[in-house]
């Protein structure tokens, strides 16, 4: 099954978050942007560089390694491998260039994207998640984004993103996990309802039923067998197993054992 999305609002997502981490870059000190990153062998400064080591790549864009990454610890993938080779590549480049590359392929992919058909946008083909259409790619791309910029700031401790456009779309494609989470690996008993309350900068509940197989369903015929409340924020650190993530900040109402084992399962993202 394939996901179609309208073309235009994940465009404008994409665009107001890159201007939202360029704005953060901006205002860190040379001290912070070099910092460790809450994420395991990466600096603050890591995090911009795979941003735009990642876009560069989609315009068809490479870069040699100069070392053998893939038995790092925290590489667990050929994806993995290919965002170290950009790390190293603008660990040897300075900031001002850095801030400089990112401006240029942030426009150059805004471009592309604004020249995209509905055809070219509907089109399957690669995406982290699977095969899916180009536009869920572009969602995909945004959520990357948005947590990574939850990473930056979560590691100089600048409080949580408060851009709604761009985390409603993280939302939304974190929504689409939640079947597999709660079906297949909480094993949620078929005829069970959950419902996960997010709270914060995109507010929204969310109704999962499981029958034959767990889906996402747009309203319940009565309250939920079980119901998690949880801020938008704190569930994307929890799914991506980030250090910060407190899997007790989760209100749990309903069946506690059941909703006790979806949050022992949130993680998914390697």
């Amino acid at each position: 099954m394939v996901t179609f999305i309208p073309r235009q609002p994940v465009i404008d997502a994409l665009r107001e978050e890159w201007s939202t981490l360029d704005t953060l870059a901006s205002g860190l000190d040379d001290d912070q942007w070099s910092a460790p990153s809450t994420l395991a062998g990466w600096s603050v400064s890591d995090i911009f560089a795979h941003i735009t080591g990642t876009e560069w790549s989609l315009t068809g864009r490479d870069v040699e390694a100069i070392r053998d990454v893939s038995s790092l610890e925290h590489v667990k993938n050929p994806i993995g491998e290919l965002n170290e080779r950009w790390l190293d590549y603008y660990r040897a480049r300075s900031r001002q260039q850095l801030m400089n590359d990112f401006h240029e392929v942030t426009e150059k992919r805004l471009t592309a994207l604004e020249g995209t058909t509905e055809r070219e946008w509907d089109a399957e083909g690669f995406t982290p998640a699977g095969t899916d259409t180009y536009g869920r790619f572009m969602r995909i791309r945004i959520f990357d984004c948005w947590i990574h910029e939850v990473d930056i700031r979560d590691s100089l401790e600048l409080g949580v993103p408060d851009d709604i456009l761009p985390a409603t779309s993280a939302r939304k494609e974190m929504v689409t996990s939640l079947p597999f989470i709660i079906g297949k690996r909480a094993q949620a008993p078929a005829g069970s309802t959950v419902t996960v309350d997010f709270t914060g900068v995109a507010p929204r509940a969310v109704h999962v039923a499981v029958q034959d197989r767990a889906a996402v369903v747009p309203v319940l015929d009565s309250p939920a067998d079980t119901t998690l409340t949880v801020d938008l924020v704190e569930y994307a650190r929890l799914i991506g197993d980030r250090p910060t993530a407190d899997p007790s900040k989760v209100a749990i109402t309903g069946d506690r054992v059941l909703g006790e084992r979806i949050v022992a399962n949130l993680h998914y993202l390697i």
